[in-house]
């Protein structure tokens, strides 16, 4: 009976799930844009303690590895190597992306989704999947006006899509203007109940999957101070 404990920390929500053989048992979720330090770990304390699992019962951590926000995804992977490597078990990581498409219920299978992230910039992070829910192309940070030709680029003509992810609302117009039947959904945060799913789905006891390294689509906004942050005399 595989026990899987899932982290996600690389938006503005921070979530724990633990996974026990076919479903998840415990998990808990919060919309908070700062803090995520703070409640990680006490959280992930609460999913262990209602699931009554102990840390030498876990077969397996998994976490987002991004895109996202920079400090997030460095949380997340940290909490989840220190966790894993106290448990002796392996660490898997997932991108936000797709834990946004694979939250979709199944009544929308058949149209193609496009996973859309606000970057706090004038740029999104997307990613694009098909009715498969495969990806197509991506992940990727680019404009908001050149989202019709990415997912263009990614083998698809304009018809209906599925829109996951907190940057919907920038992203009808542009692509109503290219002939997409967009759907907005209420899905617009990965959760780690999902992304236990996910692990779930791809590893199998005795597998090894690659150490989980963090997932930069660009420079982060803090730069090296000129003369090494010295005053100037």
């Amino acid at each position: 009976m595989a026990r899987i404990l899932a982290l996600e920390t690389s938006t503005a929500a921070c979530s724990v799930a633990l996974w026990r053989d076919s479903g998840v048992v415990a998990n808990r979720f919060e919309v908070i844009e700062r803090g995520h330090a703070e409640r990680l770990i006490p959280m992930v304390e609460e999913v262990m303690t209602e699931a009554g699992d102990g840390p030498e019962d876990l077969d397996l951590i998994a976490t987002t590895v991004g895109p996202g926000a920079f400090t997030g995804i460095r949380l997340g992977l940290a909490a989840a190597r220190a966790l894993a490597l106290a448990a002796d078990v392996s660490c898997l990581g997932l991108t936000t992306t797709e834990v946004l498409a694979a939250a979709l219920p199944n009544r929308m299978a058949g149209e193609i989704v496009v996973a859309v992230l606000d970057t706090k910039r004038a740029d999104l992070y997307v990613e694009v999947f098909g009715v498969d829910r495969r990806s197509l192309h991506g992940p990727a940070a680019i404009a908001t006006e050149q989202l019709a030709d990415f997912i263009r680029d990614s083998g698809c003509v304009p018809g209906n899509c599925v829109l996951v992810g907190d940057a919907q609302a920038s992203c009808v117009s542009v692509l109503g203007e290219a002939g997409w039947a967009v759907h907005e959904t209420e899905i617009m945060r990965p959760d780690a109940a999902v992304s236990a799913q996910l692990a779930a789905a791809q590893w199998s006891p005795g597998d090894l999957p690659p150490r989980p390294t963090p997932l930069y689509l660009r420079p982060p906004d803090a730069e090296i101070p000129r003369n090494g942050g010295r005053l100037r005399g």
